[in-house]
């Protein structure tokens, strides 16, 4: 029941906007931008670049394990497409590009990281959890 209450009180967006055109169009861009991080690579190219910085495709295809070239691609341009990241090509023969954090991405990171220290401070009960289903 304290589960139940408590997510019926708590909101993620609990300041007032001036009028529901505005809250419409946020909580609009919110689920844009959820469905876009919440994939199973997006995460962790951000968190990537936050950990390295500045980092080149190869950097990034061999630092994240499982991640295909063609979905590294695609993850690279959401981003780019969002403003989270930024991409230089620098005029070499062959290419070099470099991909880094905006801003922007680098304050969604600390968002993020919200998330590992979420899960290290409920680690045991999220274990007894998995171990409860489980059997």
């Amino acid at each position: 029941m304290k589960a139940l209450r408590y997510a019926t009180e708590t909101h993620c967006h609990d300041t007032p906007l001036a009028n529901s055109d505005s809250r419409q169009k946020t909580d609009d861009l919110a689920r844009a931008l959820i469905e876009q991080i919440a994939d199973k690579w997006t995460i962790l190219v951000i968190d990537a670049l936050g950990t390295r910085g500045t980092m080149r495709f190869s950097e990034l295809r061999d630092g994240i394990p499982g991640i295909s070239p063609k979905m590294l691609t695609k993850t690279l341009r959401q981003l780019e497409s969002t403003g989270l990241l930024s991409r230089h090509v620098h005029p070499v023969i062959p290419p070099h590009v470099d991909y880094i954090l905006t801003p922007l991405g680098g304050s969604l990171l600390e968002k993020i990281c919200g998330i590992w220290d979420w899960v290290e401070t409920h680690m045991e009960e999220l274990e007894q959890a998995r171990q409860r289903f489980a059997s």
